[in-house]
Formats: C-alpha cells, sequence, structure tokens
C-alpha cells in the first residue's frame, strides 16, 4: 500500500509519516530521496516510480512525504492521497521553532504564499493538523487503507 501524505510546511506530514512507519514498519521516502543510488534524475524517478506502482496494492507500506507539487504524479493510481494542512499562524509557529524562535519577514510571506498551494489537488483525505492528536490522525489514515482495495 502506498500512502502519499502532501501538504505545506510544518503541517505535521513527516511526524505522521513517522508514527505510520512506528506502526506498519512502512518505509518512508521525502522530497528527493527517490534520487538515492541512481545514475542519473531522469533514471531515478524511473525506478521510484516503478517501485511505488508494484507496490500500490501490496501488504507492505510505503509512505512517501511530499513538498512539492510535481511529485504528486509519482504516486501510483491507487494510493492513498493525504492533504495535510494547518492554519497560518500554527503553520509560522512551527516554522519559527526550526529556526530558533525567529521567524524574518520573508519566511513569513514565503509561507503565507505557499500555505495553500496543494488546495486543488485530489485526495482521499484532507486532515487540519492545526491540534489534532497524530495517534488519531493515524488511525484515520489506517483506517482509510482498509477501505480501499
Amino acid at each position: 500500500m502506498v500512502i502519499g501524505i502532501f501538504g505545506a510546511s510544518c503541517t505535521g506530514k513527516s511526524s505522521i509519516a513517522k508514527e505510520i512507519a512506528n506502526r506498519t514498519a512502512a518505509q518512508v521516502y521525502t522530497g528527493k530521496d527517490y534520487l538515492r543510488g541512481a545514475r542519473s534524475e531522469a533514471e531515478a524517478k524511473k525506478q521510484f516510480i516503478d517501485m511505488l506502482s508494484s507496490n500500490e496494492t501490496g501488504n507492505d507500506y510505503i509512505v512517501y512525504v511530499i513538498t512539492e507539487k510535481e511529485h504528486l504524479a509519482f504516486l501510483p493510481q491507487k494510493a492513498i492521497r493525504v492533504y495535510m494542512t494547518a492554519d497560518i499562524e500554527t503553520i509560522k509557529t512551527r516554522f519559527a521553532k526550526r529556526m530558533n524562535g525567529n521567524l524574518p519577514p520573508p519566511v513569513a510571506t514565503m509561507l503565507e504564499k505557499m500555505h495553500a498551494l496543494f488546495d486543488t489537488e485530489t485526495y482521499d483525505l484532507k486532515i487540519d493538523n492545526t491540534d489534532r492528536d497524530i495517534s488519531d490522525i493515524c488511525d484515520r489514515i489506517l483506517g482509510l487503507c482498509t477501505l480501499i482495495p
């Protein structure tokens, strides 16, 4: 089973992926991890897409954490697509923690511009992770996995 978790920065994608991996022994890939071990970017993309496609209905879990829209195209047709969101103030607070408590105005502006980047994308589940429990979110995602053949 392939689970694609996508959304803007600091919406909890990596935390959710880590918890799913803890529960299922899933392999987790993030961003451009697919470039590892290939001679060229084109070859890496093909190998990664083939690997995801070969596992789209399998019993093993693969979680792909996506922050760039073009990487959504890597997901096979039967992948579970989970769109993670959070309100912009929560995102700014989380991002500021990454920057030792300081969020420069240009970074805040960038986060505001990126906030709705995935709003027009197709998803199986949309989760607002402003103040949700990680365990509850994982329960919902894994429950959806059992519903889709």
